[in-house]
């Protein structure tokens, strides 16, 4: 299923492109020019463990100037890694006259390989081509005189792209957007859960404090009622405890800040969130301890811990 947009229209973003004028949404596809590509075969299964070693694969290629970020995917039997500035993307938008509010989605050329079957002009003096199954610039002079240039159409969307982080309409990628959705999807059924247990056990206590009564008349005095009363007064009041808790840490999720793991029970609550970076994760420790909880510790590797008991 493509998330990405398909509908809107897809920009072919190049050095010799002249300023637009928008007033509509749309989605663009940056040449070589302005990303760094790598193919390499590696002995990883998984794409997590790919894009951990992307920095490293890029060392002394990439100017010093910015900071970059990487898309990574399988192609065949090699792994792809894109390297790009998204300071210098954003700053390439601007010149061209599009604003980055604008944009939905971001792709890059060698993500649409299989469409570049033949040559897509570049303005009057290069060209977009496939070679080696790599898109690359090329002069105009370069091309089979025999073999016509394409169009660049819609077509050439590719199923996923990346999203300019900070910009308004795209603060979240879809990836992220799903993964809170899951997150919130989780804590409703845990407070599902907790409600329908809640309901049960309120109605378990009722009936047993009643068979009491009912067994033992003496203990229908006004003390002795209010003695277990308040045994089960106690479990009630850790319960709804347990509750707030779990809200109070639902609110904690924030871009940047993922829950890992949750642990509730009768003494007391655990839970471990992992921080995108320092700067995040010391916004979770003030914001942690705006809500009282007292026990709030960063254990290193941008990850918080927060306890307490019930």
């Amino acid at each position: 299923m493509n998330f990405m947009g398909s509908n809107k229209e897809l920009l072919l973003i190049h050095a010799g492109m002249k300023r637009v004028f928008l007033s509509h949404g749309v989605n663009v596809m940056l040449t070589p020019q302005y990303y760094t590509l790598k193919k390499e075969e590696l002995p990883v299964k998984y794409l997590y463990q790919a894009k951990k070693i992307a920095p490293s694969l890029f060392d002394g290629l990439l100017e010093e100037v910015g900071s970059y970020e990487y898309l990574v995917y399988k192609e065949e039997d090699k792994w792809v890694f894109i390297a790009y500035n998204p300071g210098q993307i954003r700053s390439l938008l601007l010149s061209k006259g599009i604003n980055p509010e604008q944009v939905g989605k971001i792709f890059f050329a060698q993500q649409a390989v299989e469409h570049f079957k033949s040559s897509v002009l570049l303005g009057e003096n290069e060209a977009l081509v496939a070679l080696d199954n790599t898109v690359v610039v090329v002069p105009q002079t370069a091309l089979d005189e025999e073999v016509k240039p394409i169009p660049f159409t819609n077509n050439f969307t590719p199923k996923t792209g990346i999203t300019l982080q900070g910009v308004y309409g795209s603060l979240l990628s879809m990836k992220q957007a799903l993964a809170l959705a899951l997150i919130f999807l989780l804590f409703g059924g845990m407070f599902f859960v907790e409600g329908k247990r809640y309901s049960k056990g309120s109605t378990a206590i009722q009936r047993e404090l009643q068979e009491l009564q009912d067994a033992y008349p003496s203990l229908q005095s006004r003390i002795q009622r209010e003695s277990i009363a308040d045994k089960y007064r106690s479990i009630d009041s850790k319960e709804r405890r347990k509750r707030e808790i779990i809200k109070s840490l639902s609110g904690l999720i924030f871009k940047g800040a993922t829950l890992n793991s949750l642990l509730v029970n009768d003494k007391g609550f655990k839970a471990q969130f992992a921080c995108s970076d320092e700067k995040v994760a010391k916004h979770l420790s003030q914001l942690a301890k705006k809500e009282k909880f007292q026990k709030v510790k960063n254990t290193g590797s941008n990850t918080v811990e927060i306890e307490g008991v019930l």
